[in-house]
């Protein structure tokens, strides 16, 4: 019996520094951009980027402790990237270095300032 494609899922810890380079890698593997997310975790903020080819999943998370989140963009690879780190900007706190289209952290019109982020200090997130 072949091994269904469709239930692959590679789950890998990388670093901040290395996400630019790992997602050079599968794009020229050939994958898809599907989703990109954030969560609190116990000690700061993890960023989940997924991408798929051919019903096979690989996602790569990265950990964030920093009070002052900052992450490398992928929008310069996969252009959707840039409404998903706009996201995550306003809703953790994550600066993106050369966003492809960067909303300032009005993406969205939000009470808050940086609702989620878990680093945060003062009312809601701001510093």
């Amino acid at each position: 019996m072949a091994e269904r494609k469709d239930l692959i899922t590679d789950i890998s810890a990388i670093s901040a520094s290395d996400l630019l380079s790992v997602v050079l890698d599968v794009k020229a593997e050939g994958y898809r951009l599907g989703q990109a997310c954030a969560t609190k975790i116990e000690d700061g903020i993890e960023v989940l980027y997924s991408f798929e080819k051919d019903n096979v999943l690989k996602n790569f998370k990265v950990n964030i402790t920093d009070v002052s989140p900052e992450l490398q963009s992928i929008s310069g690879v996969y252009w959707p990237a840039f409404i998903y780190e706009n996201e995550m900007h306003d809703l953790f706190g994550i600066t993106f270095k050369n966003l492809a289209l960067d909303y300032g952290g009005h993406f969205f019109k939000i009470a808050q300032k940086t609702p989620w982020n878990p680093n945060a200090t003062g009312k809601g997130g701001e510093e």
